[in-house]
Order: structure tokens, then sequence, then C-alpha cells
């Protein structure tokens, strides 16, 4: 269904992202990543536990809406993404070391803002294989943060639902700002994009 004009929901998205880079502070693994027994319920919560995955997984949704003709445009990247993201954690959980992590999340949020900001539009499998790549170091994330934890596998499927949840809550907003200034869309992005820079910064 399409909203209307006068729904507040995008602004208050957009104000929600424009906040973003003054709590860059606030990054994965806020919890500390003390968990003992965890399960579904707690692999879900975890994605919104760190700004930096939160926003990195709207985004995509987001840019997915802008820039798609079809309604298979929608998918690619989320779908990239969230398949992706799944790999890394599989890998985290084996232990498996990745080097620059860190980094590579942070600079996720520079490029995924970006191509928000300018509405770049990529073939469907180049999308997916942009975000994708990103979507590993997200993973790889919390797979480390999960490792060893009882109900780990469970953990990781509340993680892949939120994933999508939070894919979907992005492309809805993004299809809405479809219908408005051009602006909106470019705030956004660079919102996600300059917390992306700050995260990049405090890492150097």
């Amino acid at each position: 269904m399409r909203l209307t004009r006068s729904s507040s929901f995008p602004s208050l998205a957009i104000t929600a992202l424009g906040l973003l880079p003054l709590l860059a502070s606030a990054h994965v693994g806020v919890d500390g990543g003390a968990h003992h027994d965890i399960g579904f319920v707690q692999g879900f919560v975890h994605p919104f536990t760190g700004l930096d995955h939160l926003a990195a997984m709207v985004a995509v949704g987001l840019w997915s809406a802008l820039i798609a003709r079809t309604g298979r445009d929608l998918l690619w990247a989320p779908l990239g993404f969230a398949g992706m993201l799944l790999a890394g954690a599989l890998l985290g959980l084996a232990g498996v070391q990745v080097p620059a992590v860190e980094p590579m999340i942070a600079a996720s949020l520079l490029v995924i803002g970006l191509l928000v900001a300018t509405r770049l539009r990529l073939p469907g499998p180049v999308a997916a294989v942009v975000v994708g790549v990103f979507a590993v170091f997200h993973g790889v994330a919390h797979g480390y943060e999960l490792a060893g934890d009882h109900g780990a596998g469970l953990a990781i499927a509340g993680m892949v639902l939120a994933t999508a949840l939070l894919h979907t809550a992005g492309i809805a907003v993004g299809w809405t700002l479809r219908q408005r200034g051009a602006w909106l869309p470019r705030v956004a992005g660079a919102a996600v994009a300059l917390f992306g820079a700050a995260l990049l910064a405090q890492l150097a």
C-alpha cells in the first residue's frame, strides 16, 4: 500500500539516520559478547545492538528500493547481503580468522551510504555481490561474538531473520522516498556514509 505524503514515518527515519554520526562510538559488541546460554530471541536482537550493523542493513534495503525498476530488483541486494551475512557468521562461529573485520564494516557504511546518496543503479547480480562482500564481515563479527555459546545455531537463525526484517524496513522507507523530493534520500545516504567515515577515523 502506498503511503501518503502526510506520513511522518520517512521523516522520522531520516532524522534517526542523521543522528548516527553522533553515535559513532557505539560499536559492534556493545553487549560485550556476554552470551553464555543463548537462543533464537537473543540472536534476533543481536543486529539491533550495534548501530553499524543496523545502519548497514536498513541502508541496503533503502538503496534497493530507490534504484528498483521491477519487483525483482528489490530483492537482489537484500538477498545477497543476508546470504553472505549467514556465510560470514558461520565462518566466525568456526573461528576462522578474517582480517580487517572492523575496517571493512566501517567501509561498508561509507560505500553503501554513498550508493544511497547517489542512487547509483547497478545490475542486480552486481549489487548483490557488492553488498555481499561487505556482509561477510558483518557476519564474521557476529559469529565471533556468538562463538562458544550454547544455542549459537538458533541465534544465527534469529539474526538472519532480523536482518531480513531490517532490509524490509529499509525497502519500505525507500519506496516511500521514491515519491518524495530527491534530497531526502541524499540526506539519508550522506548520514550513513558519514557514520562509516567516523568509524574509519576512529580505527585509523
